[in-house]
């Protein structure tokens, strides 16, 4: 892990006196807990599960500057929460050194993120304006690895015509060349932000777009959608501005609860390396109602990870039940987890995919799952 000391040059030790209120943490809270970078000298990472990170980048905004620290201000709520996981390490590792320029600060950031999911970390970043997601993917395009990613927000940020990078970002992720997106979900956009043509253009493409409604009615549809997820990128104007003051673009959305569910969904995962939480400004955020809101996520977010290491590998045969079966003259095999009752599903190359339960039911009643033809159509 000696490697990773060389990150120390992009970073800032975390202040303290910033983001805690008074003299100390009561026993059993985060704070208490955590190990943090603070000092001269950055902590050992080697035993580090979860990493935190972060970025208070909104030049991508059109913001210069602000007089708040987004991450510090989440850090206060975060660390004063009572942890429950003591299987998960948690390392805070500071804020990144903002560059001259904002594509400095996507250089320093991707560096960072590339060394620490090399070392086999997760890395949240505590953003920030939700073009820093472009850091989160080139640190994998540096290493020429192709991913699946996915993004909640209420927009999707294809703006070409926008000068404002974090409302066309995705342009550069989804079409740049060379192209080293295998996948891409977009959870929660809501419909009168969004041209149809847009969507017509994602669809094209075989990338799966999932509108608020649809996500509230079947949240568990979710799980195995994030589940197969490399990068993982959420934007709060995707939670209801009653849950998360701080979003003034919509009065709709998710709720805190569902935002909580997704990031759960999230450290579930076993793939997912790189985990983002943007477009926080808190100087718009109310009695740091949208702060404690991200703070309860990444709770959920320790909790899923702490769960998600009980699952076995797919290799261990005995740690599933097995469903042999047939539809529309096509024989497939089904899994499901002993330990979480998670599904997968076999495609004609014997590869597995995460699914759902609702899958195994259609596939039993002889029809096609949406997300076997879908998978289908991407190879």
């Amino acid at each position: 892990m000696s490697d990773t000391l060389n990150i120390g040059d992009f970073l800032q030790p975390v202040n303290r006196y910033m983001i805690s209120e008074d003299e100390g943490y009561k026993d059993g809270q985060i704070g208490k807990k955590i190990v943090v970078y603070e000092d001269e000298e950055l902590p050992d990472l080697r035993a580090a599960d979860i990493v935190l990170l972060g970025c208070n980048e909104i030049r991508g905004n059109l913001q210069l500057h602000s007089k708040l620290s987004a991450p510090d201000t989440v850090r206060r709520q975060f660390y004063s929460l009572y942890q429950w996981h003591s299987d998960v390490n948690l390392v805070d590792i500071g804020n990144i050194i903002p560059g001259a320029g904002l594509n400095d600060t996507y250089a320093a950031l991707k560096t960072v993120l590339s060394e620490l999911t090399e070392a086999g970390k997760t890395v949240v970043i505590l953003g920030g304006s939700h073009d820093l997601t472009l850091a989160q993917y080139h640190s994998y395009t540096s290493r020429n690895r192709i991913i699946e990613a996915t993004c909640v927000d209420s927009l999707i940020d294809l703006s070409i015509e926008s000068n404002n990078r974090s409302e066309n970002f995705l342009m550069e992720m989804l079409t740049g060349e060379p192209n080293f997106i295998k996948h891409y979900n977009h959870i929660a956009f809501q419909s009168y932000y969004v041209h149809p043509h847009m969507l017509e253009t994602m669809d094209k493409l075989r990338f799966d777009c999932i509108r608020v409604g649809h996500v509230k009615e079947n949240i568990e549809e979710m799980e195995p959608v994030i589940r197969n997820s490399q990068l993982f990128s959420f934007d709060i104007a995707a939670i209801a501005h009653a849950f998360a003051p701080a979003n003034q673009i919509t009065p709709n959305g998710l709720t805190g609860e569902e935002a909580c569910v997704l990031m759960r969904f999230a450290g579930l995962s076993p793939t997912i390396s790189t985990i983002g939480i943007y477009g926080y400004v808190p100087e718009k955020d109310k009695d740091d109602l949208t702060a404690k809101q991200i703070s309860h996520m990444l709770w959920y977010l320790v909790d899923g990870y702490s769960r998600g290491q009980r699952e076995a590998r797919l290799e261990e045969k005995d740690s599933f039940n097995e469903f042999h079966m047939a539809f529309a003259e096509i024989e497939t095999v089904f899994l499901q987890s002993k330990k979480t009752g998670r599904w997968w599903m076999q495609l004609p190359d014997k590869k597995y995919i995460a699914c759902s339960y609702k899958d195994y039911l259609l596939a039993s009643s002889n029809e096609i799952p949406e997300r076997w033809l879908r998978a289908q159509e991407r190879e």
